[in-house]
Order: structure tokens, then sequence, then C-alpha cells
């Protein structure tokens, strides 16, 4: 998983009844583009650092 300042985090839920939530990516850690990185979750406006697992993907700025 790559990603750049701007883009979006998409973590699915895997269960019944989970919610997908989405993040704007403020902060990459690591020059590739690679995990973790710092989110802002959309609908609570809390920043946490993010280890995503398989079910998140990255939508690119440009695309969103």
């Amino acid at each position: 998983m790559i990603a750049r300042v701007g883009d979006h985090l998409v973590v699915e839920g895997v269960h019944v009844g989970d919610r997908r939530r989405v993040g704007l990516i403020t902060a990459v850690r690591h020059p590739d583009g690679t995990p973790p990185y710092s989110v802002r979750w959309l609908d609570t406006d809390q920043e946490v650092l993010v280890f995503p697992g398989p079910e998140a993907h990255v939508e690119r700025a440009e695309d969103s």
C-alpha cells in the first residue's frame, strides 16, 4: 500500500453492522509512502496513527 498526503484511506467493515470509514491522510511517515499513516477520520475529525490491514485501501486525491 502506497499513499501520499491528501489521499483518502478507506477501511471497509468486515462484519455485519461494521461501517465503512474514510479518513484523510495527513502525514506519511516513510519516504516510499508505506504505512503507518496519520489519518484524520472524516466522521469524527479525530486524528490517529493507522497501520492499515487487508480491509483497507487508498483512494488517490485526484480520484476523489
